[in-house]
């Protein structure tokens, strides 16, 4: 069998072996055993937040990717007379407004570049505008680009004006600090397969119990009303429809690597070191990264085509994954871009091998790279 390529993507990730021989096994979903599990994972998910049930929180898995866990929270908490402010600077707080607009949910997006964060200025001027506004919404580590928006200024402001907080935290929970009790997070959504290093499979909701109690009677779907989610899962420990159980067993494994690690700011150590070693490795190649320095997440990162002729990125990423590093097309609208991830089971050994391999596929290409 051939060896697995090494995924420099923002999810599903490169796994550890012990995470993937975790799934080894069935376990039936009503297993005593697999209900011990459950709970024990949402307690767990608590205390990588920085917070717990005495402080008024609750983690919630929900099935699906985490586009799912976000729809399911914009379904279910946004009461009929609600109004949404969606603050965007990439595809995936477009995403966000494209569900809201899909809900029949009133919705307004405020938008910067994509490389920049957000006027808070601005932000202060529309919720005071529009009492209608109910909740607000932002993506913490904007994955489109890896720009890392501040979520704690953000909060300090929604909260002072009263409104409720969703924060989608996909693909920084674990690995940069959620911040939920500093930033007013009333409900932050990750997914299983980001910086804690699971498998795809569910999503992630940590929500403030008091938030998650006022949504009753507001969500929009059956199997996505996160209320009731959680409510079954307190009743009977169990999921309401069949849950994902093999992602389970190997998230299980996946927490108890992320404290052997020492924690998030364990993984947030290696993840800065892997960030650092790419970002220094595609300057010297002349490549240029999108995001300023200063707004750049150490999760992943975008950097501008050459501007050489020879350059084709479908050409560049079958070569790559030919020789066994598989990276990540852009998603930016005006600017051609590609993306390297940091995460999952890397480490700067691979990170400088991805760099060699740059190298030799700019060469086969008759890019020009410059001399070091």
């Amino acid at each position: 069998m051939n060896a697995d390529k090494l995924l420099f993507t923002p999810g599903p990730l490169t796994t550890s072996l012990t995470v993937k021989q975790a799934m080894l096994r069935d376990l039936g979903s009503r297993d005593e055993e697999f209900i011990a599990m459950v709970r024990s994972i949402r307690e767990r998910l608590l205390a990588v937040a920085g917070v717990s049930q005495t402080d008024g929180f609750e983690a919630i898995p929900m099935q699906g990717s985490g586009t799912f866990g976000v729809e399911s929270v914009i379904s279910s908490v946004i009461p009929a007379d609600g109004k949404l402010l969606a603050l965007v600077n990439g595809a995936y707080g477009e995403r966000i407004v494209q569900m809201a607009m899909r809900l029949k949910i009133p919705v307004v997006p405020m938008r910067c570049a994509e490389n920049e964060t957000h006027d808070l200025d601005a932000l202060r001027h529309a919720l005071k505008a529009d009492g209608r506004i109910t909740h607000v919404v932002v993506v913490h580590c904007e994955t489109t680009t890896g720009v890392l928006n501040p979520i704690a200024a953000i909060g300090r402001i929604v909260s002072k004006a009263g409104r409720s907080f969703i924060v989608d935290a996909m693909s920084s929970f674990g690995a940069i600090p959620a911040e939920m009790k500093t930033a007013g997070v009333d409900f932050l959504i990750s997914s299983a397969n980001k910086c804690i290093e699971g498998v795809p499979g569910f999503a992630i909701v940590i929500a403030g119990r008091a938030a998650l109690l006022t949504s009753r009677g507001s969500a929009r779907s059956l199997s996505l009303d996160l209320l009731a989610q959680w409510e079954g899962l307190e009743k009977t420990g169990q999921f309401r429809y069949t849950p994902p159980t093999h992602a389970l067993l190997a998230f299980d494994q996946a927490l108890k690597e992320l404290d052997a690690e020492g924690g998030v700011a364990g993984r947030a150590k290696r993840y800065q070191a892997n960030h650092t070693v790419i970002a220094r490795g595609m300057a010297e190649l002349g490549f240029r990264a999108y995001v300023p320095a200063e707004k750049q997440a150490p999760i992943i990162t975008a950097f501008h085509y050459p501007a050489h002729a020879q350059f084709s990125f479908e050409d560049f990423y079958r070569r790559l994954s030919d020789k066994g590093f598989v990276i990540y097309p852009g998603k930016l609208t005006k600017v051609d871009c590609f993306r390297i991830g940091n995460i999952g089971r890397l480490y700067e050994k691979d990170m400088e091998a991805l760099l060699v391999a740059i190298r030799g596929v700019l060469g086969e290409m008759n890019v020009p790279v410059p001399v070091a």
